[in-house]
């Protein structure tokens, strides 16, 4: 009980980083991901990590060339 309370506190606080996702709806998400990542493998549970982190990566190399270059100073 306390685990999903505070995932659904995670949940919310990580929501004000999204554009898609209120604080009610990532509350609900972080209360129902804890239940989920505790019945996971720890092979899953790595293998989900690793490529969250290669998702961000991509994801921030794309905005990096994306943004203007800098002008002449």
């Amino acid at each position: 009980m306390i685990g999903k309370l505070i995932g659904a506190l995670a949940g919310a606080q990580a929501s004000k980083f999204s554009r898609n996702l209120g604080g009610t709806g990532g509350a609900l998400l972080g209360a129902l991901a804890v239940p989920v990542v505790r019945r996971m493998k720890w092979t899953s549970l790595a293998a989900l990590a690793a490529g969250g982190y290669v998702i961000k990566k991509l994801n921030d190399k794309g905005a990096a060339s994306t943004k203007a270059p800098p002008g002449p100073v």
